[in-house]
């Protein structure tokens, strides 16, 4: 599905802020230049800045401008905001990255599997195990659970570089909402030898789980990403709203 004109800009904009052509705490070029620039409605403009904004990118100042408020960090960052691939986020932290398929099965959903998933009992999955690798380093071990109505014909070639790019792309799929749950767990036996840690002082990790539904609301993946500690960062922006009648 082609990207719309508003999503290109924001793209635009977001990466010209990360690579530092707009600095940290400059301000962003006025609405009239960006309007000229892009060749767009002033409305497409604001809806890319409140989309920034959101992400914790910029921040609108009264009778100023747009103020850029983005730092970027040492380590790898993932957005609880937004909805990303993997891929999509060591490709904005400008970080080396690849995934290494461990196990791809075709499973039917047991009593098991649907009270991890919820998943209802006798639909099709694909069941995925990968290492995603940073930077030379084995940081997450994904566990995930695609349903083959929606993610057809899943391949564990395509698996290796993005299955979002892959549904997008070629399924024409519209990847909407995703509900997070973040725990601290004990290390498994899996953990250990993929992620490395049988020499290291650890006995728990971040385990975010995850599912994901598409624009008809089905819920097509549950993944439980398994996060080395000593290099995990997940990052949220919050945004205070007076409320006048308390002031």
């Amino acid at each position: 599905m082609p990207r719309t004109k508003y999503d290109q800009i924001y793209t635009s904009l977001r990466e010209k802020i990360e690579s530092g052509e707009y600095p940290y705490q400059e301000l962003m070029p006025s609405e009239n230049t960006l309007v000229k620039e892009y060749d767009c409605s002033r409305n497409t403009i604001r809806r890319a800045i409140q989309s920034l904004a959101a992400d914790g990118y910029v921040q609108s100042i009264h009778g100023k401008g747009v103020r850029v408020i983005y730092q970027p960090y040492e380590q790898a960052e993932f957005m609880l905001s937004g909805i990303e691939s993997l891929k999509e986020a060591v490709a904005r932290n400008r970080k080396e990255y690849r995934t290494k398929v461990v196990c791809f099965a075709e499973l039917t959903v047991d009593e098991k599997i649907h009270a991890r998933t919820t998943f209802p009992v006798g639909e099709e999955i694909y069941y995925i195990q990968r290492v995603r690798i940073i930077e030379g380093k084995p940081l997450i071990l994904d566990h995930n659970y695609f349903l083959k109505s929606v993610v057809k014909n899943l391949t564990p070639e395509i698996a290796e570089r993005s299955v979002y790019e892959y549904m997008e792309q070629s399924l024409g799929e519209n990847i909407v909402t995703t509900k997070r749950k973040m725990t601290v767990e004990h290390l498994t036996e899996v953990d250990m030898k993929y992620l490395e840690l049988k020499e290291k002082d650890y006995n728990c990790l971040a385990v975010v789980s995850s599912l994901t539904y598409n624009a008809e609301g089905i819920m097509f993946e549950y993944t439980q990403s398994r996060h080395r500690p000593d290099c995990f960062v997940f990052y949220d922006t919050a945004h205070r709203v007076k409320d006048g009648a308390k002031a």
